[in-house]
């Protein structure tokens, strides 16, 4: 392909992008995936340059574009060789014609950026949108750090996690013959932060009530030696059937999973009621603070949208309570930093459940900021993934 063909490839791909976007349809990777799938005359060097320019745009353009050429020629004003493209060739893009419209570029809109907590002001903003690197999660059940330093030398130990080890980005470690033997997984300083935060010890019952694919509860499997008996749930079939395979090459036994229909999980989890020791309750999220991982999340932001999720994440709290025994102890955690989604969700549940406390002195030094009843993390100030977690006792 031609160059020029390249950057017409990649406005079709973010016209596709956009719309999927405002509509609540596919994410971007399944989109690229499935639009290179159909263009199979585009060789190797082609896809990584369309990927590169496709990515480019959306991490450029702060909101879903009115078209991709919008957001391709908003790029380009910052490009000179990209805009010498734009020359009308044949199967590349038109010449640009007078007061053509460009898409609005900036981390998000100014509504979006005044939902931030208030930790997260200007100088975090750049290291929103940063590649960010590969954090690898060494398995204490088959490997250890210092394992893993001697089969990835080129990285380095992330402060605070006995088994965080940190790669540049474009690492290809999964293709390693250790990730196939379960020795690491792939997860980012933050999940580990808050998968260690909770707690959880040997002996004790453990739910992780959103688990997805499961890779806190696997987390949390290393940490208790598999001694602890973990119990995974989610509503989403594909995902949590992720988990079996998973625990199985990390060589965790200890691990049942429960598929919850959606608006029965109090009914399918009352025998359970009043029993656990700890609970987990990673909840779906706007995903604000994985941006520089997912930057189309910003295009797919709506109040409607910000409604639904605050609404779960009060219910799974409010039943990851009940499934406490006294004394017990619950772990919010979103991918965040909304405040709504964060400290706010934390005060109306304390308002709402009189006698829990909120917890402090559970995380490293130096990580972290005190966020009302929980602490936030954020890319400039920790290196990781936007989060906010906080850990909550109930009454004994």
């Amino acid at each position: 392909m031609t160059p020029a063909a390249r950057v017409q490839t990649a406005i079709e791909i973010l016209d596709v992008i956009a719309a999927s976007a405002r509509d609540g349809g596919p994410p971007a990777d399944a989109i690229f995936a499935e639009a290179m799938r159909a263009r199979r005359y585009a060789g190797s060097k082609d896809r990584r340059a369309i990927r590169g320019l496709v990515y480019d745009a959306i991490r450029a353009v702060r909101s879903a574009p009115a078209s991709g050429r919008a957001a391709m020629l908003a790029l380009a004003d910052t490009d000179a060789e990209l805009a010498a493209l734009f020359d009308g060739a044949s199967y590349g893009p038109a010449a640009v014609g007078a007061d053509e419209v460009r898409a609005e570029t900036g981390l998000a809109t100014p509504a979006l950026i005044k939902l931030f907590d208030p930790l997260v002001g200007k100088a975090e903003h750049a290291a929103m949108l940063a590649r960010a690197p590969l954090d690898l999660r060494a398995n204490r059940l088959r490997s250890s750090r210092d394992e893993l330093a001697m089969i990835f030398p080129d990285g380095e130990a992330i402060h605070g996690l006995t088994d965080g080890w940190r790669l540049p980005g474009e690492t290809a470690a999964v293709q390693h013959g250790a990730y196939a033997e379960g020795q690491f997984e792939v997860q980012d300083a933050a999940s580990q932060y808050a998968a260690a935060a909770l707690g959880a010890e040997a002996g004790q019952v453990v739910i992780d009530l959103c688990a997805g694919a499961g890779g806190k509860t696997l987390a949390i499997a290393s940490a208790t030696n598999d001694e602890a008996a973990i119990l995974a749930c989610d509503t989403n079939r594909a995902r949590l059937q992720q988990l079996a395979p998973r625990a199985h090459r990390a060589g965790a036994t200890g691990i049942e999973t429960l598929l919850l229909n959606p608006g029965q999980e109090r009914a399918m989890l009352a025998e359970r009621m009043g029993k656990a020791d700890r609970v987990i309750v990673d909840a779906p999220c706007s995903g604000s603070g994985t941006w520089r991982r997912s930057p189309e999340l910003r295009w797919r932001s709506t109040p409607a949208r910000l409604d639904r999720h605050v609404a779960d994440q009060a219910k799974l709290m409010d039943i990851g309570a009940a499934l406490l025994a006294p004394g017990g102890k619950l772990l919010y955690a979103v991918c965040s930093i909304i405040a709504r989604e964060g400290r706010a969700q934390v005060d109306d549940f304390l308002t709402r459940h009189r006698g829990w406390t909120a917890d402090t002195g559970y995380l490293p030094d130096g990580v972290g900021r005190a966020a009302g009843g929980g602490f936030l993390f954020a890319p400039k100030h920790d290196g990781c993934d936007g989060f906010f977690l906080a850990r909550l006792t109930a009454p004994c």
